[in-house]
């Protein structure tokens, strides 16, 4: 399907999805990054936000998610690769799906947050209830929320909450709404997303056995990798967007109210863009991925997935170091909005 919108119609009105495909490499990269197509549907998150408050919201994020706090998130995500890898170890057969990709990011943002390590289980079960990186209201996680907000504003700890609760715009600070708006963008981009990516990504090593021979051989390709594996398939093909005022996509102009439908996943196998596009491949040159946005709505939980599937992979390949397919099981993805495989299962070897 993917193919034939690129080759055949690159922006075209899908009248029951209610939008407007674009679908080729460059005309995907150029509507991400455009300031006036903003995340669907209505919300409170940064990818609804335009302008200085965007540019504000975002500068509070960043330092939560970069240099000595990524650091010790990054070990955080270490350490429970590590339990999670060698509790899969002592089974016979196991699924990394249940097992490893829905735990090890949600816990790794939960320890961001500085919130108690059980509150992963809740992350897992609200997004699969429907909280994603767009948030919006979602009444259990304000009522979980609450009392922490409560105590970090009265005393600050060193974690993301806090900085959050501190922080101040335009000389005032977040309301509790925005803070739990925020809060509940990074638990749901970091818990299902990255879960979803997670899993493509071990499916891609485990499917390709050469490849995987190769990054057991040379471990500093893993980055690589999994950039390879969002190009490829990446956990959400199909990125919606709403125009707040008239906007060209594709070299078309489209009223404000348009609904533009983003295919990341068609974008990723153009060919006009990438050699032999269908071929998961660790030594690509320029992976080019768009599966963690671009501009002003690139991931600012990118590089913390980046860790997250580093971390993993080292901690399964040193407790797993002969890890397999389950004979006669082959990965298969599934979903349309989010994708990727929904069981993996694995002999340790």
């Amino acid at each position: 399907m993917f193919r034939v919108l690129r080759e055949r119609y690159p922006l075209v009105r899908d009248e029951l999805l209610g939008a407007w495909l674009v679908s080729r490499y460059e005309d995907v990269r150029d509507a991400l990054a455009r300031p006036w197509l903003v995340a669907l549907p209505p919300g409170r998150t940064l990818s609804h936000m335009e302008g200085a408050t965007h540019r504000a919201h975002r500068a509070l994020l960043e330092p939560g998610l970069h240099g000595d706090a990524l650091a010790a998130l990054a070990a955080g995500a270490a350490r429970t690769a590590h339990v999670l890898a060698h509790r899969i170890a002592a089974r016979r057969e196991a699924d990394l799906v249940a097992e490893f990709c829905r735990w090890l990011p949600a816990a790794a943002v939960v320890t961001a947050l500085g919130l108690p390590p059980e509150d992963a289980a809740y992350v897992q079960k609200w997004c699969r209830g429907g909280l994603t990186h767009l948030a919006g209201h979602h009444d259990e996680l304000d009522a979980r929320l609450r009392p922490h907000l409560v105590r970090r504003r009265a005393h600050p700890r060193d974690d993301l909450l806090s900085v959050l609760c501190a922080a101040e715009v335009g000389g005032r600070p977040l309301s509790d709404g925005t803070v739990t708006g925020l809060v509940g963008a990074l638990l749901g981009g970091g818990g299902d997303a990255t879960a979803l990516a997670l899993a493509s990504f071990l499916a891609n090593l485990l499917a390709h056995p050469d490849q995987l021979a190769l990054v057991r051989e040379r471990p500093e390709l893993i980055p690589a990798a999994w950039a390879e594996s969002l190009r490829r398939d990446p956990p959400a093909p199909v990125v919606l967007r709403r125009a707040v005022r008239p906007v060209a996509v594709a070299g078309t102009p489209l009223p404000a109210g348009a609904v533009v439908a983003c295919l990341v996943g068609a974008a990723g196998r153009d060919p006009a863009r990438f050699a032999e596009p269908d071929r998961y491949d660790v030594l690509r040159t320029d992976p080019g991925h768009l599966a963690t946005g671009t501009g002003r709505h690139a991931c600012l939980g990118a590089e913390l997935a980046c860790h997250i599937a580093e971390y993993g992979l080292r901690a399964l390949l040193d407790a797993l170091p002969g890890m397999v397919l389950a004979p006669g099981f082959r990965p298969a993805s599934w979903g349309l909005l989010t994708r990727g495989p929904r069981t993996l299962l694995v002999r340790p070897g």
